[in-house]
């Protein structure tokens, strides 16, 4: 019997000829990513060494990546403090894949990874944040872990006692239509397996679609593979992973790109067809609680939020600006756009989309993650509801437990935004 995608990794990064379901293994770290939690991630790696004779040093600097993106710039005193200690760390360490509050190498760390070129095919990818399966769109085993068990990572090297998953396959074929897409998809997806549907899995995308799609598409359902569940998100590496990092990311040298057996064992397989899909809404509270556009249309926004690691990247910044161009946001209704880097932010420039959504009365905003957690710019009042192209909708998510929040995709926010109301792009996007 053969192994799946997160298999083979598991086994490579262990020193083993196979692994299978269940097994418990210490795969080595090819990339361990922290933001602002970094601060906490500092104090359990202090304690580690506190009483030993042996210097708190990282076990490799190379592959550690600390990015600023939830507080960006500084809220509060607190944030500023844990900031400056971030960065005392990072210089003492001589940690060079370090990204602060900057206009033109900052950003969203799951848009930064893979931009900067470092995340790549069959490498294992941990991160103290939930969506670091997000990187599992360039072939790798990308998965959130905790503080405590980052600090370790920073001193061993490995992560200790992780239990090989089994997988889903998702097999996706067709043609989107107009105005629908990778988001589209994934909400379609997690509506149908729950927010717990993949508990404890890896989603493995494959199919015609996925190998058409660009890996900014990709990095939508991997990122979202978290709200069903699933421990990560995977799509084989082929010739459009190895586009991106040579183009796109600027990655010079060879990599190895490792991909599932013909016969690797599923714990199931789901097949979608996308030829007939419209534009998907999940309803407030939970991502899994998804409808088509139809049954929410007409339903009254005060703000509209475009942006995030899910969708902030040039592609969705390109397709609002198509339905923005020439119209105006509704008097009521607030548009906030925050692209997912600097280097996305410059390029939307470059093409004019900042000043289409700007002419249209939207506020451009720096990269960063504030408005979608709800802890820094963007926060709605008591009784407001929000659409955005954010990844969760939970009570309390942006900000107030007392609002409503629905999430779509660019195109869907976009001609909401000028409706004032949740329109389908497909009859009021042009």
């Amino acid at each position: 019997m053969g192994m799946t995608l997160v298999e083979k990794i598991l086994a490579r990064a262990s020193d083993r000829p196979r692994v299978a379901v269940g097994d418990v293994v210490e795969p080595r770290v090819d990339l361990a990513m922290s933001h602002e939690n970094a601060a906490l991630v500092i104090n359990q790696f202090l304690e580690i060494y506190a009483g030993t004779p042996l210097p708190a040093n990282l076990w490799d600097p190379h592959k550690v990546a600390i990015i600023f993106d939830h507080r960006v710039p500084a809220e509060s005193p607190k944030t500023a403090s844990n900031q400056k200690k971030i960065r005392a760390f990072v210089a003492a360490q001589r940690i060079r894949r370090f990204h602060d509050i900057r206009g033109d190498v900052g950003g969203i760390c799951h848009q930064i990874l893979p931009e900067s070129g470092y995340v790549r095919p069959g490498t294992v990818v941990v991160g103290t944040d939930s969506h670091t399966t997000s990187h599992g769109a360039l072939g790798a085993f990308a998965f959130g872990i905790g503080a405590t068990e980052m600090a370790s990572v920073w001193a061993l090297g490995t992560v200790l006692n992780v239990e090989v998953p089994p997988t889903i396959k998702i097999e996706v074929r067709g043609r989107f239509r107009p105005h629908v897409g990778p988001k589209d998809l994934i909400l379609h997806l997690i509506g149908q397996l729950t927010a717990e549907g993949a508990n404890f899995r890896v989603l493995e995308y494959h199919g015609e679609t996925v190998r058409a799609m660009s890996t900014s598409g990709r990095l939508v359902l991997c990122n979202m593979a978290v709200e069903a569940g699933a421990t990560a998100g995977a799509v084989p590496a082929d010739a459009e992973t190895t586009r991106y990092l040579r183009e796109e990311a600027g990655v010079t040298e060879p990599t190895d790109a490792v991909g599932p057996d013909a016969d690797a064992a599923y714990d199931r397989v789901i097949q979608l067809d996308v030829s007939d899909l419209g534009p998907q809404i999940a309803c407030p509270h939970t991502v899994d609680n998804v409808k088509p556009i139809a049954a929410v249309a007409g339903t009254k926004i005060d703000q509209v939020v475009i942006g995030s690691c899910t969708n902030g990247r040039l592609d969705d910044l390109a397709a609002a600006a198509g339905i923005l161009d020439g119209r105006k946001v509704a008097p009521s209704t607030r548009m906030l756009i925050f692209p997912a880097s600097a280097k996305i932010y410059q390029q939307a420039l470059d093409r004019g989309y900042v000043a289409t959504f700007m002419r249209a009365g939207a506020v451009v905003m720096n990269s960063g993650c504030g408005p979608c957690l709800g802890v820094h710019e963007g926060a709605l009042g008591d009784g407001e509801v929000a659409l955005s192209t954010t990844n969760r909708n939970f009570k309390g998510r942006m900000g107030n437990p007392n609002s409503e929040v629905y999430l779509c995709s660019p195109a869907v926010a976009a001609a909401s935004a000028v409706a004032g109301v949740i329109t389908d792009p497909r009859t009021g996007g042009n």
